[in-house]
């Protein structure tokens, strides 16, 4: 594998796709991953088992789709994720076929603030229209429900998170399913109470602060 282009690039791609089978994000080889390195495109390729999947079957394309290397077809939903890199500066695609958020999706047009947690995709994150998978009306649609945040629920599909890196879009993968399950509990034995607007609005200015560490001097 040490002549493999971009080696350990896919090979990160293949970890967190394999974590997001043991995570219960996706259910047999749905979902997808993407990362940016450069001019080019690392995906998980189509319909390939995520416990066998190895570096080797990562497919690298140009920001355009053409292929660069790789032996498998891409994933279906490849249209998707250029376009996140195209038009909202992803460098990390992550996209999952969840429990939570799919249920979800059939009942609501915006995942509910229930939790200030949903500051950290900007402040609210919206369900897409449904759309058939693989098609530019998806694209489209989800293109829109991204405009101001990092995150989309895809309705009767599933969810994509955007990143800086492959780390950050997989760990709002995870927020966004945890987001759309604690909506799904309250919501089976009651009216869930939710956070007001001008609360959401200060802590998601917060959020844009949070985790940074001062430079120089001592804290």
């Amino acid at each position: 594998m040490s002549n493999l282009l971009l080696a350990d690039e896919r090979q990160s791609v293949v970890d967190l796709a394999q974590r997001m089978v043991r995570d219960r994000l996706v259910v047999g080889t749905s979902g997808n991953i993407s990362r940016r390195v450069g001019d080019n495109v690392l995906l998980t390729p189509s319909g390939t088992d995520y416990d066998t999947m190895t570096a080797e079957d990562i497919v690298v394309v140009t920001l355009d789709g053409e292929r660069v290397d790789g032996r498998l077809n891409p994933t279906v939903e490849m249209p998707l994720h250029l376009m996140c890199y195209a038009r909202h500066g992803a460098q990390a695609v992550v996209h999952t076929h969840s429990t939570a958020a799919t249920a979800l999706s059939l009942l609501q047009d915006e995942v509910p603030p229930v939790h200030y947690q949903l500051a950290m995709f900007g402040g609210s994150v919206a369900v897409a229209p449904y759309a058939t998978y693989g098609t530019e009306a998806l694209v489209n649609n989800v293109s829109n429900a991204l405009s101001g945040s990092t995150g989309a629920v895809m309705k009767h599909h599933g969810t994509i998170c955007v990143g800086d890196n492959l780390q950050q879009a997989y760990d709002r993968a995870r927020q966004l399913e945890w987001l759309c399950d604690v909506w799904l509990r309250a919501r089976s034995v009651g009216e869930p109470a939710l956070l007001p607007a001008d609360e959401m609005e200060r802590v998601t200015t917060g959020f844009l602060s949070y985790g940074v560490q001062p430079t120089g001097g001592q804290p």
